[in-house]
């Protein structure tokens, strides 16, 4: 490739229509204290930079900052233009937000709709929902509220906020299995006798709660009373041993967030390991599918996501999808979103 100037590379990332890959080609992937720290930085072998602006980038290689501003304004361009399509806000973890490196749900439906992301890589439902107001807890209320106040049409609420706080990690990089599961008892075949009940249903409660707080505040404004959210409850992972894992993300161990908690509990048998996450899942789902109720009447809209990604090599690393994978998994968003819109 040839090499560019920080002013081109500065241009790349600041077209919102620049591709990712283009992006992710001149740089280089640094990893963080957890796998969403991680920063997006000019390759100094292809991008040539003096000693300013190497301080500049210092300040600004957030991986999620970068693409949330390039979001932002892909939409605003794009409403400018008059793109004639349903307007969504999104709130939501890695699985609508993962910076560059991965085609997510959200980049898979902007052709279908114009998507206005508060989004980011590693949050938690209760960060979304109870977080310090200063600074992400209301934003997308307050994305909801500018978008009617500049005589917009809003279609659709897409939240997504339980990954990390069942199959993912805590806001201290602690992963949320370690309390979840117990130590093997010598039975493969005995999936609850690994479950902690009263952690998981603590976990489940304090999830219900906080999705009940967004639709109550949601509800409560004037316009949206029956806007449609749409939740989802992840898919069915494959939490490999690292030494049998064929998947090696630049972003993060092979083992970030299932297998080092599952080794740590001495659970090493494929089956076992893989029977627990489905379980946990079902209880996500079980909890999302009775706090919408009939969607008819609620307009909570679940998208049941278990088996979209049916393989291995649907996936990128132990929680994620590959663009092919999450292009499957965006096909049932994009059914269930027809149905509630036209609805």
């Amino acid at each position: 490739m040839r090499k560019i100037t920080y002013r081109d590379y500065r241009a790349l990332i600041e077209n919102p229509d620049t591709d990712d890959t283009l992006i992710e080609a001149y740089s280089i992937i640094i990893k963080g204290r957890n796998a969403f720290d991680f920063q997006i930085r000019p390759n100094p072998e292809l991008v040539e930079m003096g000693e300013h602006e190497v301080e500049l980038e210092d300040a600004m290689a957030t991986a999620n900052n970068i693409s949330r501003f390039r979001r932002q304004w892909k939409f605003k361009k794009r409403v400018k233009a008059g793109t004639d399509l349903p307007i969504i806000v999104e709130e939501g973890d890695s699985w609508h937000q993962f910076p560059i490196l991965i085609k997510d749900i959200v980049d898979q439906l902007e052709d279908d709709y114009l998507i206005y992301s508060v989004g980011a890589a590693g949050d938690t439902a209760e960060n979304m929902v109870f977080g310090d107001i200063r600074h992400r807890q209301t934003e997308y209320m307050l994305a909801l509220r500018k978008l009617m106040s500049d005589g917009h049409e809003v279609s659709g609420f897409m939240f997504s906020a339980a990954g990390n706080d069942i199959i993912g990690e805590d806001p201290d990089g602690v992963s949320a299995l370690q309390n979840i599961v117990r130590d093997f008892n010598g039975d493969p075949d005995d999936i609850v006798g690994h479950i902690n009940f009263t952690e998981l249903a603590n976990r489940i409660d304090r999830l219900r709660v906080a999705y009940l707080k967004v639709v109550a505040t949601i509800r409560s404004e004037p316009g949206l009373h029956k806007l449609p959210i749409f939740v989802h409850g992840y898919d069915y992972v494959f939490p490999h041993p690292w030494d049998q894992d064929d998947r090696d993300p630049i972003h993060a161990k092979k083992n970030e967030w299932l297998g080092e908690p599952l080794d740590c509990r001495r659970i090493k048998d494929l089956n076992l390991r893989r029977n627990i996450i489905k379980f946990l899942l079902d209880r996500l789902y079980d909890m999302l599918f009775d706090m919408a109720g009939d969607p008819a009447l609620t307009q909570i809209w679940v998208i049941d996501c278990r088996g979209a990604m049916p393989d291995v090599s649907d996936w990128i690393d132990e929680i994620h999808g590959t663009d092919k994978g999450f292009a499957k998994v965006a096909a049932r968003f994009r059914a269930t979103m027809r149905q509630a819109i036209a609805h």
